[in-house]
Protein backbone atom coordinates (compact mmCIF):
# COMPACT_ATOMS: atom_id res chain seq x y z
CA UNK A 1 0.00 0.00 0.00
CA UNK A 2 2.86 2.70 0.62
CA UNK A 3 4.51 1.89 -2.51
CA UNK A 4 1.04 3.17 -4.51
CA UNK A 5 1.92 7.02 -2.99
CA UNK A 6 5.45 6.76 -3.77
CA UNK A 7 4.85 6.00 -7.75
CA UNK A 8 2.38 9.02 -7.07
CA UNK A 9 4.83 11.50 -5.96
CA UNK A 10 7.54 10.15 -8.43
CA UNK A 11 5.53 10.87 -11.05
CA UNK A 12 4.56 14.20 -10.16
CA UNK A 13 8.38 15.19 -9.41
CA UNK A 14 8.78 13.66 -12.95
CA UNK A 15 6.04 15.83 -14.59
CA UNK A 16 7.24 19.02 -12.99
CA UNK A 17 10.97 18.26 -14.01
CA UNK A 18 9.89 18.60 -17.32
CA UNK A 19 8.10 21.41 -16.69
CA UNK A 20 11.04 23.51 -15.44
CA UNK A 21 12.98 22.40 -18.39
CA UNK A 22 10.62 24.00 -21.20
CA UNK A 23 10.30 27.38 -21.50
CA UNK A 24 7.37 29.38 -22.39
CA UNK A 25 7.16 31.20 -26.10
CA UNK A 26 7.20 34.58 -24.74
CA UNK A 27 10.49 34.03 -22.69
CA UNK A 28 12.42 32.27 -25.71
CA UNK A 29 15.71 34.54 -26.95
CA UNK A 30 14.64 36.41 -30.19
CA UNK A 31 16.97 35.22 -32.45
CA UNK A 32 15.21 35.66 -36.17
CA UNK A 33 14.37 38.98 -37.67
CA UNK A 34 11.99 38.63 -40.90
CA UNK A 35 11.63 41.62 -43.32
CA UNK A 36 9.27 42.32 -45.76
CA UNK A 37 10.13 45.31 -47.91
CA UNK A 38 9.70 47.30 -52.01
CA UNK A 39 12.32 45.52 -54.13
CA UNK A 40 13.64 48.99 -53.96
CA UNK A 41 15.00 48.90 -50.74
CA UNK A 42 17.02 45.53 -51.59
CA UNK A 43 20.61 46.96 -51.49
CA UNK A 44 20.53 49.36 -48.77
CA UNK A 45 18.45 47.26 -46.35
CA UNK A 46 20.83 44.15 -47.14
CA UNK A 47 23.59 46.71 -46.22
CA UNK A 48 21.45 47.56 -43.03
CA UNK A 49 21.14 44.02 -42.05
CA UNK A 50 24.81 43.50 -41.85
CA UNK A 51 25.08 46.39 -39.07
CA UNK A 52 21.82 45.36 -37.36
CA UNK A 53 22.96 41.32 -37.26
CA UNK A 54 26.73 43.10 -35.81
CA UNK A 55 24.96 45.17 -33.28
CA UNK A 56 22.44 41.88 -32.45
CA UNK A 57 25.15 39.19 -31.98
CA UNK A 58 23.39 36.05 -33.16
CA UNK A 59 20.16 37.26 -34.29
CA UNK A 60 19.58 36.05 -37.75
CA UNK A 61 17.85 38.39 -40.58
CA UNK A 62 15.61 37.35 -43.20
CA UNK A 63 14.58 39.53 -46.10
CA UNK A 64 11.39 39.00 -48.50
CA UNK A 65 11.93 41.39 -51.31
CA UNK A 66 9.21 41.96 -53.93
CA UNK A 67 6.48 44.46 -55.53
CA UNK A 68 4.81 46.28 -52.49
CA UNK A 69 1.31 44.97 -54.00
CA UNK A 70 2.44 41.33 -53.87
CA UNK A 71 3.94 41.49 -50.10
CA UNK A 72 0.76 42.89 -49.12
CA UNK A 73 -1.49 40.47 -50.30
CA UNK A 74 1.10 38.26 -48.55
CA UNK A 75 0.82 39.25 -45.34
CA UNK A 76 -3.29 39.55 -46.02
CA UNK A 77 -2.92 35.85 -46.50
CA UNK A 78 -1.54 35.28 -43.40
CA UNK A 79 2.69 35.08 -44.00
CA UNK A 80 4.62 35.48 -40.98
CA UNK A 81 6.81 38.68 -40.92
CA UNK A 82 7.93 40.83 -38.20
CA UNK A 83 8.51 44.03 -40.21
CA UNK A 84 7.14 45.68 -43.68
CA UNK A 85 8.24 48.61 -45.59
CA UNK A 86 6.29 49.87 -48.15
CA UNK A 87 6.94 52.03 -51.48
CA UNK A 88 4.10 54.16 -50.88
CA UNK A 89 1.16 55.01 -48.63
CA UNK A 90 -1.66 53.15 -50.01
CA UNK A 91 -0.54 49.73 -49.40
CA UNK A 92 0.63 50.74 -45.96
CA UNK A 93 -2.91 52.37 -45.38
CA UNK A 94 -5.25 49.17 -46.29
CA UNK A 95 -2.96 47.27 -43.83
CA UNK A 96 -3.37 49.35 -40.78
CA UNK A 97 -7.27 49.60 -42.01
CA UNK A 98 -6.99 45.37 -41.68
CA UNK A 99 -5.04 45.99 -38.39
CA UNK A 100 -2.28 43.79 -39.85
CA UNK A 101 0.25 46.69 -38.98
CA UNK A 102 0.34 49.12 -36.82
CA UNK A 103 2.16 52.76 -36.91
CA UNK A 104 3.71 53.16 -39.90
CA UNK A 105 6.40 56.18 -40.35
CA UNK A 106 7.62 57.52 -43.49
CA UNK A 107 11.63 56.89 -43.42
CA UNK A 108 12.56 57.96 -47.04
CA UNK A 109 11.51 59.39 -50.37
CA UNK A 110 12.42 58.30 -53.78
CA UNK A 111 12.18 60.37 -57.51
CA UNK A 112 11.01 58.46 -60.65
CA UNK A 113 13.20 58.56 -63.35
CA UNK A 114 13.68 57.33 -67.10
CA UNK A 115 16.00 54.92 -67.97
CA UNK A 116 17.19 54.16 -71.42
CA UNK A 117 18.61 51.46 -72.72
CA UNK A 118 22.41 53.29 -74.17
CA UNK A 119 22.52 52.11 -77.96
CA UNK A 120 18.69 54.04 -77.75
CA UNK A 121 20.07 57.10 -75.94
CA UNK A 122 20.57 58.98 -79.22
CA UNK A 123 17.34 59.28 -79.89
CA UNK A 124 15.60 59.19 -76.29
CA UNK A 125 17.45 62.27 -74.82
CA UNK A 126 14.71 64.02 -72.95
CA UNK A 127 11.48 62.50 -71.26
CA UNK A 128 9.37 63.98 -74.22
CA UNK A 129 11.11 61.81 -76.79
CA UNK A 130 9.48 58.94 -74.59
CA UNK A 131 6.84 58.33 -77.38
CA UNK A 132 9.84 57.52 -79.85
CA UNK A 133 10.69 54.05 -78.67
CA UNK A 134 9.17 51.46 -80.01
CA UNK A 135 9.77 49.23 -76.53
CA UNK A 136 8.93 50.29 -73.02
CA UNK A 137 8.15 48.49 -70.29
CA UNK A 138 6.84 50.07 -67.26
CA UNK A 139 5.18 48.93 -63.32
CA UNK A 140 1.88 47.25 -63.47
CA UNK A 141 -0.59 49.52 -62.06
CA UNK A 142 -0.92 47.57 -58.76
CA UNK A 143 3.09 48.36 -57.97
CA UNK A 144 3.87 51.80 -56.69
CA UNK A 145 6.12 52.17 -59.41
CA UNK A 146 3.37 51.78 -62.44
CA UNK A 147 1.06 53.55 -60.66
CA UNK A 148 3.27 56.26 -60.12
CA UNK A 149 4.14 56.31 -63.77
CA UNK A 150 0.86 56.44 -65.31
CA UNK A 151 0.62 59.53 -62.59
CA UNK A 152 3.60 60.78 -64.82
CA UNK A 153 1.70 59.96 -67.85
CA UNK A 154 -1.27 61.99 -67.45
CA UNK A 155 0.57 64.60 -65.70
CA UNK A 156 2.37 65.12 -68.84
CA UNK A 157 0.03 64.85 -71.33
CA UNK A 158 -0.93 68.49 -70.09
CA UNK A 159 2.01 70.05 -71.25
CA UNK A 160 3.48 67.63 -73.86
CA UNK A 161 -0.31 66.50 -75.68
CA UNK A 162 -3.52 65.52 -74.73
CA UNK A 163 -2.96 61.98 -76.19
CA UNK A 164 0.88 61.81 -74.82
CA UNK A 165 0.13 59.16 -72.53
CA UNK A 166 -2.17 56.97 -74.87
CA UNK A 167 1.05 56.95 -77.26
CA UNK A 168 3.91 55.99 -74.71
CA UNK A 169 1.11 53.21 -73.52
CA UNK A 170 0.95 51.96 -77.18
CA UNK A 171 4.62 51.56 -77.52
CA UNK A 172 4.31 49.33 -73.75
CA UNK A 173 5.67 45.53 -74.02
CA UNK A 174 5.53 44.48 -70.68
CA UNK A 175 4.31 45.33 -67.67
CA UNK A 176 6.37 43.85 -64.84
CA UNK A 177 5.17 43.25 -61.04
CA UNK A 178 8.16 45.05 -59.59
CA UNK A 179 10.78 47.89 -60.22
CA UNK A 180 13.66 45.80 -60.49
CA UNK A 181 12.08 43.47 -63.42
CA UNK A 182 11.61 47.23 -65.19
CA UNK A 183 14.86 47.61 -65.07
CA UNK A 184 16.49 44.58 -65.54
CA UNK A 185 14.37 44.56 -69.32
CA UNK A 186 16.20 47.78 -70.02
CA UNK A 187 19.68 46.55 -68.94
CA UNK A 188 19.29 43.27 -70.85
CA UNK A 189 18.13 45.64 -73.70
CA UNK A 190 14.63 43.41 -74.06
CA UNK A 191 13.52 47.06 -73.86
CA UNK A 192 14.49 50.69 -75.00
CA UNK A 193 13.20 52.82 -71.86
CA UNK A 194 11.76 52.30 -68.39
CA UNK A 195 10.17 54.10 -65.52
CA UNK A 196 12.26 53.16 -61.89
CA UNK A 197 12.75 54.87 -59.16
CA UNK A 198 16.33 57.05 -59.07
CA UNK A 199 17.81 54.34 -56.38
CA UNK A 200 17.64 51.67 -58.72
CA UNK A 201 19.44 53.56 -61.45
CA UNK A 202 21.88 54.37 -59.17
CA UNK A 203 22.50 50.34 -58.63
CA UNK A 204 22.48 50.05 -62.45
CA UNK A 205 25.94 52.20 -62.28
CA UNK A 206 26.91 52.67 -65.79
CA UNK A 207 24.29 49.75 -67.48
CA UNK A 208 21.82 52.23 -68.52
CA UNK A 209 21.45 56.00 -69.27
CA UNK A 210 19.53 58.15 -67.00
CA UNK A 211 17.05 60.65 -68.28
CA UNK A 212 15.26 63.20 -65.55
CA UNK A 213 11.79 63.68 -65.31
CA UNK A 214 10.51 67.25 -65.30
CA UNK A 215 9.99 68.29 -61.55
CA UNK A 216 6.58 69.51 -62.85
CA UNK A 217 5.29 66.45 -64.40
CA UNK A 218 6.94 63.96 -61.43
CA UNK A 219 5.78 62.80 -58.56
CA UNK A 220 7.91 61.60 -54.98
CA UNK A 221 6.97 58.42 -53.84
CA UNK A 222 7.23 57.97 -49.67
CA UNK A 223 8.06 55.03 -47.93
CA UNK A 224 6.42 54.24 -45.05
CA UNK A 225 7.76 51.60 -42.51
CA UNK A 226 6.09 49.61 -39.36
CA UNK A 227 5.53 46.51 -37.06
CA UNK A 228 3.66 43.79 -38.01
CA UNK A 229 0.88 42.82 -35.51
CA UNK A 230 1.51 39.86 -33.83
CA UNK A 231 5.09 40.15 -34.85
CA UNK A 232 7.22 36.56 -33.56
CA UNK A 233 9.88 39.22 -32.48
CA UNK A 234 8.48 42.12 -31.97
CA UNK A 235 11.48 43.64 -29.76
CA UNK A 236 13.73 42.80 -33.03
CA UNK A 237 10.63 44.50 -35.00
CA UNK A 238 10.65 47.75 -33.36
CA UNK A 239 14.89 47.76 -33.22
CA UNK A 240 15.03 47.78 -36.49
CA UNK A 241 12.45 50.66 -37.23
CA UNK A 242 14.44 52.46 -34.74
CA UNK A 243 17.83 51.64 -37.05
CA UNK A 244 16.35 52.71 -40.40
CA UNK A 245 15.21 55.83 -38.79
CA UNK A 246 17.86 56.62 -36.91
CA UNK A 247 20.30 58.82 -37.87
CA UNK A 248 22.54 55.94 -39.46
CA UNK A 249 19.70 54.81 -41.41
CA UNK A 250 18.91 57.58 -42.63
CA UNK A 251 22.49 58.47 -43.94
CA UNK A 252 22.75 54.98 -45.40
CA UNK A 253 19.31 55.89 -47.40
CA UNK A 254 20.41 58.91 -48.33
CA UNK A 255 24.27 57.51 -49.59
CA UNK A 256 21.79 54.82 -51.74
CA UNK A 257 19.78 57.61 -53.56
CA UNK A 258 16.66 58.38 -51.03
CA UNK A 259 15.56 61.30 -50.52
CA UNK A 260 14.93 62.07 -46.93
CA UNK A 261 11.33 63.01 -45.32
CA UNK A 262 9.81 65.54 -45.54
CA UNK A 263 10.40 67.86 -42.32
CA UNK A 264 13.60 65.51 -41.16
CA UNK A 265 16.24 67.98 -42.06
CA UNK A 266 19.27 68.26 -44.51
CA UNK A 267 21.89 65.45 -44.08
CA UNK A 268 25.43 66.34 -45.04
Amino acid sequence: MRALPLLIVAACLAVLGGCERSEPASAQREDKLVVFAAASLRDVFTALGEDFKRANAGVEVTFNFAGTQELRTQLEHGAAADVFASADQRHMDELVKSRRVAGPVVFARNEPILVVARESAATLRGFADLPAATRIVIGTPEVPIGRYTLQILDRASASLGADFRARVESRVVSREPNVRQVLAKVRLGEAQAGVVYRTDAEAAQDGVVVVAIPPEVNVIAEYPIAVVSGAAHPDLARAWVDLVTSEAGRTALWRAGFLVPSGSGALP
